[in-house]
């Protein structure tokens, strides 16, 4: 689903967080967002999905504002993960995930819920911590079934906030390999990351933000020196290896 973002404007209090935001993301896109801690990347997020309303300007899905669509309309399209999420419940990880379902249950499960259910628990390994609790897991493990739980929803639009960072490299390679598939599917994939190389191997859309305004936005020829000494204030060198772009900090801007 195509998403359009016109001159957003979103303030905590008197603190003007975004400002001025355009942006135009479409389906397939699997975009990332870049930039320094408080530069306002998950508080874009949240305007997207409706956690916090703009003050100024309007988001778009598939050309109907989003303030159109009911709370249940939205959930059905879009599936958000936060940067962080505390198992508040006594639930293990399989009920954790069918909770993705919500949206679309009336009255109780399916087979189809809990059949989608297993498939997504296969695809993330999961399988084995199935009737774990969700206590017991550690915050890797706890990522990987809230990812999961996105994934059973069948989103349209799919927000994740630092969806690799408490992942080890293994399970962030095979987490960003799944966006991958996942936005080529027609999915249309936005997530913020601090791993830069990460972004530069997946993402086919880079959205650089500094001080709460679009710095820089496009595809991966983006990443030049210049950009990212502008955006991280690092001096970086560049290295093209195999078809992939390998950024290499070196020191920083005085």
């Amino acid at each position: 689903m195509k998403i359009e973002i016109n001159h957003l404007n979103f303030a905590y209090k008197d603190k003007l967080a975004l400002q001025d935001i355009s942006l135009s993301i479409q389906s397939h896109d699997l975009a990332v967002i870049l930039g320094p801690n408080g530069s306002g990347k998950s508080t874009l997020l949240k305007c997207i999905v409706s956690i916090l309303k703009a003050q100024k300007g309007s988001i778009t899905i598939d050309d109907i504002d989003q303030q159109s669509y009911t709370p249940r309309q939205l959930s059905q399209l879009i599936a958000y993960i936060p940067q962080s999420e505390v198992a508040t419940m006594e639930l293990n990880v399989f009920d954790t995930v069918m909770m993705g379902r919500k949206p679309f249950i009336e009255w109780r499960a399916t087979h189809h819920d809990i059949l989608k259910t297993e498939e997504v628990l296969k695809e993330l390994e999961l399988e084995e911590l199935a009737f774990r609790s969700m206590h017991t897991l550690s915050g890797g493990e706890r990522q990987r079934v809230y990812i999961a739980r996105a994934m059973v929803q069948e989103p349209k639009i799919l927000l994740l906030d630092e969806p690799t960072a408490n992942l080890d490299i293994y399970h962030q390679l095979k987490v960003m390999r799944l966006l991958q598939q996942l936005a080529a599917s027609g999915i249309t994939v936005i997530l913020t990351e601090h791993d830069i190389n990460m972004a530069a191997r997946y993402a086919n859309k880079v959205i650089m933000l500094r001080s709460g305004k679009v710095f820089n936005c496009g595809d991966s020829s983006i990443f030049t020196v210049e950009n990212i000494r502008h955006l991280y204030d690092i001096h970086v060198s560049i290295q093209h290896l195999q078809n992939h772009i390998y950024i290499i900090p070196e020191k920083i801007v005085k």
